[in-house]
């Protein structure tokens, strides 16, 4: 007597074979049972039935779960489990069982790894194996505490296109009978179908899978090219990043001027410290990202090549360099918790495209903001050229008539009001002069101190403004911030007055920073302070700036919020923002 242990193929009109017919298995199958034995013959419909069973559906972990409960009815056992050889055919990479409950499996702890016992032996030698008493065979290495008791064993191989996919696994047979040869052939024969069910949800999951993928592309791709600014550019890369590829965290880290690389992007559910941490030059991993190479890490924690104490909460990493055309502009970074499944080969490939995509998406979003940058300075020259060659000299002119009518006037009152009035001609003659200076100055001419680079943000807002916001310092500001608050602080202040200009419409501006307050958490931090008496913000409008400025703050241990401004009846906004120094 024996059972096919491969199912029929339907060939295609040219001859070649095709995709394996369920149904030409399952008459295969039957065909060899028929006549042997009655009590073979009558759990053939049975066999039928689990086999349409497990034929159902397309998502792959919903066919495992239906492939295990089912095998547990057709073999009328207690205990049925998949485990799944991983891509290296040492151990396992899923295990899904059926018949014991979640309680106690939350006291068994952690699922068989495959390396070891009787689900290692069957990896290394795939066939069907039945058992009286499992603990009797020399390959069984026992069970950990918690774990049900089991004697009676069957073990049969799962094959998928012809490759091994895992083992489908019995246990404890009812009525304290042992697991017969009958039972072994239906169980075969439903490993047959399991099989193609596998192969068929396999196909379909990475067909959705990819698509993701280049959903995602798209999404980043449309953010970038947005007009987004290049930080909030990141923030999405590294959001899609984390949710595609089912990861703990999305990070982006980009070269510094020291020649390791900083982390200037992160997405997490949970404040994380990593934004603003810097991979020194010397780290192996950093050598390798910046000659363009992937680095994948089975368990960040113990990699010895890792030099930075915040991997010991990671496992599998995937870290893959953003560069286009030969040019690496960053790292991508995608973490899962420790114990977590690995990165398939599918998962890095399509991680290591979507990297490519987004390097290329970036490079372009840099390009654009190049030319819309290039064509403000030019705006701006010729606006500075305007105001010095036209304006200054008129109101020049205009401030020399006056001194001369001031002269021949024998009125004093006359001579006192036009005097009131070159004085004032001369105070607008010097605030244009400052303007012009504002608009004439380069980013690299920046200074450092924080004092000085707030100013310098209120000076260039002044120009679309129409008006220079007032501004209030509280406490030594250049001494006690620390450079990346201080950068971030300057990122929100010119969110806040962007915010202003383009939605507000507002004839005040109050900005204040203030480096004295108590935070929450009772640290000494610094508040930034921007009030208008605009419009303020409308019922759903957009409020992507906002959000932007509250994940600044809260990467760095802060907050940010908004709320009346300074207008009458508390029209307006106050944009409020902080973080510790």
């Amino acid at each position: 007597m024996s059972v096919p242990s491969a199912s029929a193929a339907s060939p295609h009109p040219d001859g070649t074979p095709g995709t394996p017919d369920p149904i030409e298995a399952a008459k295969k199958a039957t065909r060899g049972l028929q006549g042997l034995s009655p009590e073979l013959t009558a759990r053939v419909p049975q066999l039928l039935e689990a086999m349409r069973s497990v034929g159902a559906g397309l998502e792959l972990h919903t066919t495992l779960d239906r492939i295990c409960e089912t095998a547990a009815e057709l073999a009328d056992a207690h205990y049925a489990a998949i485990g799944v050889v991983s891509e290296d055919g040492k151990g396992l990479s899923d295990f899904v069982y059926f018949g014991i409950g979640e309680e106690t499996a939350d006291r068994i702890g952690r699922l068989p790894d495959g390396h070891k016992g009787l689900l290692g032996a069957l990896i290394h030698q795939p066939e069907t194996l039945r058992l009286a008493d499992l603990s009797a065979d020399p390959r069984s290495c026992g069970f950990p505490a918690h774990h049900p008791p089991m004697r009676t064993f069957l073990g049969v191989p799962i094959r998928v296109q012809g490759e091994i996919f895992g083992n489908l696994y019995l246990t404890e047979k009812r009525g304290d009978a042992d697991f017969n040869e009958y039972d072994a052939h239906m169980v075969r024969v439903l490993a047959t179908e399991a099989g193609i069910a596998i192969g068929n949800a396999r196909l379909y999951e990475a067909a959705m899978q990819r698509e993701r993928w280049i959903d995602g592309s798209v999404a980043v791709t449309t953010a970038l090219l947005s007009g987004s600014d290049a930080e909030e550019a990141l923030a999405v890369v590294a959001e899609q990043a984390r949710h595609l590829a089912d990861s703990a965290a999305g990070i982006v880290l980009l070269p510094d001027e020291e020649g390791g690389m900083e982390i200037v992007a992160v997405s997490s559910d949970e404040p994380s410290g990593l934004l603003g941490v810097i991979i020194p030059p010397e780290s192996r991993i950093i050598t390798d990202l910046l000659a363009g190479d992937s680095v994948f890490l089975d368990d960040a924690a113990t990699d010895p090549r890792v030099m930075t104490d915040h991997a010991r909460d990671y496992g599998p990493v995937m870290m893959l360099p953003l560069q286009s055309d030969g040019r690496v502009m960053g790292t991508l970074v995608t973490p899962r918790a420790r114990g977590a499944r690995p990165f398939s080969e599918t998962e890095r490939t399509l991680a290591t495209q979507f990297a490519s995509q987004a390097a290329l998406a970036l490079m372009m979003a840099e390009a654009q903001r190049d030319r819309e940058r290039l064509a403000v300075y030019e705006d701006r020259d010729r606006i500075a050229r305007d105001l010095h060659d036209l304006v200054i000299q008129r109101l020049f002119a205009t401030g020399m008539m006056l001194e001369s009518a001031q002269r021949r006037s024998v009125v004093p009152e006359v001579q006192t009001g036009v005097g009131k009035a070159v004085d004032e001609l001369d105070v607008t003659i010097q605030e244009i002069r400052t303007a012009i200076f504002a608009l004439q100055q380069g980013p690299a001419e920046a200074p450092s101190g924080l004092r000085t680079r707030v100013l310098r943000e209120i000076n260039m807002a002044a120009v679309p403004l129409g008006f220079k916001p007032t501004h209030h310092f509280v406490g030594p500001v250049d001494t006690v911030v620390g450079e990346l608050t201080g950068k971030n602080l300057i990122a929100a202040l010119r969110e806040a007055l962007s915010n202003a200009f383009r939605h507000a419409r507002a004839d005040h501006i109050d900005v204040v920073v203030d480096s004295t307050v108590s935070l929450p958490d009772e640290q000494q931090g610094v508040r930034l302070t921007v009030s208008d008496d605009g419009v303020g913000i409308a019922e759903g409008g957009r409020r992507s700036g906002l959000r932007n400025l509250k994940r600044r703050a809260e990467s760095l241990g802060g907050d940010s919020w908004y709320g009346a401004g300074i207008g009458e009846d508390g029209s307006g906004t106050t944009v409020v923002w902080q973080a510790p120094y």
